[in-house]
């Protein structure tokens, strides 16, 4: 035990020991709820590393805490040859370099199939097109039958079952306001629309 301890506490390993308390204190920190796994994504852009497709907070963790793992037992190995102090200080270098690039190989290795779990966006939502506007495709729409072709703000169109409530002039062709979701139905509310009234226009 006193030599595991002496291994943490000393060069090189020592440097990740401190960023491996840091590390436990972010994921503790997660589990509490005060913090987000992703609360780095903004600010580091690890795709140069080939670290990309997971949180940075997940790679930086990996990477982290392999290199304390690959320097700890590196320092033991060390300091049981019983070379001189010098030499070990210079081998202790050498592994710093090799704990570090050892440790990027395999993280990226791992990162990959972990990013699966991590998709870079949210998945597409039916609230999306909440608020768009959309073309019917049908010859009337009513309480009971309709369906409208709507443009997804990314460019992807979709054909969707629209209703309304009266009988206003949505027929074949006509441009209609996405106004609401009806998660029950699985359809849309929709309005005529009139683009002399669009704010935005």
């Amino acid at each position: 035990m006193d030599e595991f301890l002496h291994a943490t506490a000393t060069f090189p390993a020592v440097l990740f020991s401190a960023a491996l308390v840091v590390v436990v204190g972010f994921w503790l920190l997660v589990l509490l709820g005060a913090a987000d796994h992703d609360s780095f994504d903004a600010d580091v852009d690890t795709d140069a590393l080939s670290l990309g497709g997971v949180p940075v907070s997940v790679s930086a963790s990996l990477l982290i805490a392999l290199s304390w793992f690959s320097s700890v037992t590196g320092s033991i190995l060390l300091a049981r040859t019983g070379w001189s102090d010098a030499l070990l200080h210079l081998l202790g270098a050498v592994l710093l370099f090799a704990s570090v690039i050892g440790s990027w190989r395999l993280t990226r290795a791992l990162v990959r199939p972990l990013a699966k779990l991590f998709p870079d966006e949210p998945g597409p939502s039916v609230q999306d097109f909440v608020g768009l506007t959309c073309t019917i495709r049908t010859r009337r729409v009513d309480a009971d039958f309709g369906q409208a072709e709507v443009a997804a703000r990314d460019g992807s169109t979709a054909v969707v079952q629209v209703r309304q409530n009266d009988t206003g002039p949505l027929a074949l062709g006509s441009t209609g306001l996405l106004y609401a979701y009806d998660d029950a139905g699985e359809f849309f509310w929709v309005a005529p629309f009139d683009a002399a009234l669009d704010p935005r226009g």
